[in-house]
Parts: C-alpha cells; structure tokens; sequence
C-alpha cells in the first residue's frame, strides 16, 4: 500500500498572490487525490523578466500570510537555494532528494501546459509525475493532453491575473475581492507596485 503523503507543488512568481491562486489550491484539495499543496515561490521564472518582480522575500512573505491559519497549504522556497533560473525539474529532483516520504505532482495552468514541451526536461518531469491542469482563459489545446499523468481538472475559471492586480495598484484602484484582506493590508504597509 502507497503510504506516501500526496504533495502538489504549485509553482510561481506569486506577484502577488491572489483570491483565483487560493481558490485553484483549496479545488485541488478538494476534488483530487492530493493531501497538501505546496506554493513554490520561484525567484526567477525563465519565461519572465526579473525586473518587475517584487523581492523574492516579500513575495515569500506575501504568499505566507495568504496561507496562515490552513495547514493543508505550506509554502515552499526551495527555489531561493537553486541556481538560477528557476527550473522545475531541477526543484522536483531536490525535492524528491529531501522529502523520499512524499509523492509529488505538479499544478499549472492549461497556458502553461500549451507550452509546456517547451520547458527544460519536461518529458522527464511528464513520465514520473501526474501534473493537474486547471483551465484558463484562451488558453490553446496541448498534444499532450490525452497523457496518462495529465489530469485535467474542472475547477472554475477565474480572470484574475497578477499583472493586472499590479496595475490596478498602480492606478490606486479598488481591488479588495481579489487580494486577500492580510496580504492587500500588507501590500498597502509596505507600498508595494506603487511605483
């Protein structure tokens, strides 16, 4: 009998974490076979320019607060140790060194799975881990869709997106439904993505 602890790892830059990034979490939680879900902060995502990213600790600290009080999320920067940038299959394969006791599968967006073949070792990381995918909007189709290890999952579709929260920052406006009250409090303290 498999007495491994099902991890799904949820990667991203989380600048910053919103209510749509929870609310994937907790569907997941809910409606699939894993036990926990861990946020994996990446300092620099390979798709992505550094430069509009908030520091890595302050996203660390945001994803934290969004996630306080539930022990099912866990929050995970593994990628602060790693070179980068950010690579999932080098992080999974630190995983699995560390934590033999946990079974890990990915979580991510059907965007990212229409370019996923695009990612470094993704048939490594395709063949050994089931990777639930979550709609988005105007996302295109994959060939890998049909996958034994891909889970497509009917979670609701949600159009916030980080960048957009940025901007709305940035033009003072009100974005209390999709930020959580904590993290927004903090992002207000700080003035973070005023500039």
């Amino acid at each position: 009998m498999d007495t491994k602890k099902k991890i799904g790892l949820y990667f991203g830059t989380f600048n910053p974490v919103h209510s749509g990034h929870l609310m994937i979490a907790h569907f997941v939680l809910d409606y699939t076979e894993i036990n926990q879900v861990w946020f994996v902060v990446s300092p620099h995502n390979p798709f992505k320019d550094k430069n509009t990213l908030l520091q890595d600790s302050d996203r660390l600290t945001l994803v934290k607060i969004a996630i306080q009080g539930c022990e099912l999320l866990q929050v995970c920067d593994v990628e602060f140790r790693l070179p980068q940038p950010s690579y999932t299959v080098n992080s999974i394969e630190h995983l699995i060194k560390n934590y033999p006791e946990h079974e890990f599968s990915i979580i991510m967006g059907a965007d990212n799975l229409s370019c996923f073949d695009k990612w470094k070792g993704y048939s490594q990381i395709l063949e050994n881990h089931k990777i639930y995918v979550y709609p988005r909007m105007n996302a295109t189709q994959s060939p890998i869709e049909s996958h034994k290890n891909i889970c497509l999952i009917d979670a609701p579709i949600h159009k916030i997106s980080s960048s957009q929260i940025r901007v709305a920052l940035k033009n003072g406006q009100k974005i209390d439904e999709i930020v959580p009250k904590e993290v927004l409090a903090r992002i207000h303290e700080m003035n973070y993505f005023t500039d």
